[in-house]
């Protein structure tokens, strides 16, 4: 099948903003390229100095966000979207439009996507990858494929970091739109005894279970297809949701059944403009024990009244 391919070009300065309004547009994740501390970051991660010539080659002054429409969807929209998204933050863009084949951008981002620190204890690797040095680190090894959960978005790594704080020996850890499974991989990596985790995406739930396997933890990380808890059972010492807005306050509704009394729910992929709607929806059944937010994203954090 064609996909459309469309390449955003932005200031380096303008990434992080033009990056989250851009996630927005598709379900499985964006991939950006730029380079302006190119040779800060390899070391910092890899640990050598030897990059590759045509990377040293790329322009510093620009910084492209590339997104992938299907071949069902009208790229025109997502443009539509995106201009005037950009024109309310003020910032200055311009698009590329082309078409390419599924088996190009599915291995494309590849080229972009690099080991990634996330909180005290945790090293989020692409599983084609080495490492010189871990640092000490857990080391997590990820293919995300078509799913989203790379640890480069904010949502997702507001939940890891806050799963290093609750994740416990011994912990049962239930993972609601689980992904690439990169949430419920930590929790078994951090010292959880099983995960069970569950997406509405076939392709998420293979893409999890690969991942599963490839960190050595598939007899402990259960991975079901299904539309948020429809096939769960049983109660969970942590409860972690990294989806959006809409679906947490549907999901708190009825989540409170899979917890204990000390459950502790962690909520994420919460924008800014929509962190009260969610407060709302929580204050009868929840108490809040932690707000944290980080580059206009809220992670949540609570337990049942």
């Amino acid at each position: 099948m064609e996909w459309t391919q469309i390449t955003i070009n932005v200031k380096p300065s303008d990434i992080d903003l033009a990056g989250d309004i851009a996630n927005m547009t598709v379900p499985y994740g964006i991939y950006i390229e730029d380079y302006t501390d190119l040779e800060q970051g390899v070391q910092e991660i890899a640990h050598v100095d030897l990059i590759d010539e045509d990377l040293l080659k790329k322009d510093r002054n620009v910084a492209k966000i590339h997104i992938y429409i299907d071949p069902e969807d009208n790229p025109q929209e997502a443009i539509a979207f995106l201009t005037e998204r950009y024109q309310a933050q003020g910032i200055e863009h311009s698009f590329e439009e082309e078409k390419c084949e599924e088996d190009d951008w599915l291995n494309n981002w590849r080229k972009y996507f690099k080991p990634t620190k996330v909180g005290e204890k945790l090293l989020i690797c692409p599983s084609w990858f080495d490492i010189v040095d871990t640092e000490g680190r857990v080391v997590l090894d990820i293919d995300p494929g078509l799913a989203f959960g790379t640890g480069k978005h904010e949502t997702t790594r507001l939940c890891l970091a806050t799963l290093e704080q609750y994740v416990k020996d011994g912990s049962t850890v239930l993972d609601v739109g689980c992904g690439s499974g990169i949430l419920g991989i930590a929790s078994i990596l951090l010292g959880a005894k099983g995960a069970f985790g569950v997406d509405i995406d076939p392709m998420a739930v293979r893409t999890a279970k690969e991942n599963a396997k490839v960190n050595k933890v598939e007899d402990k990380f259960e991975v079901v297809c299904g539309d948020l808890t429809e096939k769960v059972e049983g109660k969970y010492d942590i409860i972690v949701a990294n989806i959006v807005a809409d679906a947490i306050i549907f999901l708190s509704k009825g989540v409170v059944e899979f917890m204990n009394d000390d459950t502790v729910y962690i909520m994420s992929g919460i924008i800014d403009t929509r962190v009260n709607d969610v407060l709302d929806a929580l204050k009868d059944d929840f108490v809040i024990i932690d707000k944290i937010f980080d580059n206009g994203w809220y992670c949540l954090v609570a337990k049942k009244r």
